[in-house]
């Protein structure tokens, strides 16, 4: 694809500069022509070949929007869809070859935003991941509640309750408890993973690296199901994790 050529009219206002974007597709060509034709257009994408790999990436990470093929290998793009919407609040746009009113109703009842039959031209895909970001982001009382509630996290409790910014708290296991009373004790900066190992066990020597991903991502589920509140902590790949406010209650 020709990065230097000029954006159509009808294109021209379906840019995505800056939305992080995940494309889960077995077809290899398929998914390289998805990625080059979203980045082109300004988006942060990542191609990823299937759902066990997207679970894997979602341990460390996420996205702003995720477009999920619904005939994967393994686990497919319907089921993950129902696990992913009770796990996170990330838009979801599903491609599939079964375009049957009773299939598209079947993947919106789900929990996708959106569903897209194949055979699906790209700049119907780009201008679907445009009109979806919009409307995410007009979500303005849910939006403007994150941002606000961010600053007033607080360890309560000898560090034993998280509580969230609306009140509602969530009582920490040991080990979570270590996690986040290391990433409070420095709010707004990195702190790499083998000290986190070392708060969270007793004997870091025998500990698997991947267990501490594998916590993060249930400590995220456990404090959304308990408190309605995204836990603002950041995964920075290769480095540890960060407690993104610098206005955290004391």
């Amino acid at each position: 694809m020709e990065m230097d050529r000029e954006l159509p009219a009808a294109e021209a206002g379906c840019r995505l500069d800056g939305i992080k974007i995940w494309v889960v597709e077995d077809d290899p060509e398929w998914r390289g022509m998805v990625v080059d034709e979203l980045e082109y257009h300004g988006a942060d994408v990542c191609g990823i070949d299937s759902v066990e790999a997207l679970y894997r990436e979602l341990a460390v990470d996420r996205c702003d929007i995720l477009v999920l093929d619904v005939g994967l290998p393994g686990e497919d793009g319907l089921s993950a869809t129902g696990h992913l919407r009770r796990m996170d609040g990330m838009g979801i746009v599903l491609v599939t070859g079964r375009s049957g009113t009773a299939d598209m109703a079947h993947g919106l009842s789900l929990g996708a935003d959106v569903y897209l039959p194949k055979p699906l031209e790209l700049p119907v895909l780009v201008a679907a991941l445009h009109s979806l970001h919009r409307r995410m982001s007009q979500s303005t009382p849910a939006a403007a509640a994150t941002e606000d509630a961010v600053a007033a996290w607080s360890l309560r409790s000898d560090g034993w309750d998280l509580h969230a910014p609306n009140g509602k708290a969530l009582t920490l296991t040991v080990a979570e408890r270590g996690f986040l009373r290391e990433l409070f004790a420095a709010p707004g900066e990195a702190v790499d993973r083998e000290r986190l190992i070392a708060a969270v066990t007793d004997q870091p020597w025998d500990f698997d690296p991947h267990r501490l991903e594998v916590l993060v991502h249930r400590l995220r589920t456990r404090v959304r199901n308990a408190t309605d509140a995204m836990l603002p902590v950041r995964a920075l790949r290769g480095m540890g994790y960060m407690l993104v406010s610098d206005q955290i209650a004391a």
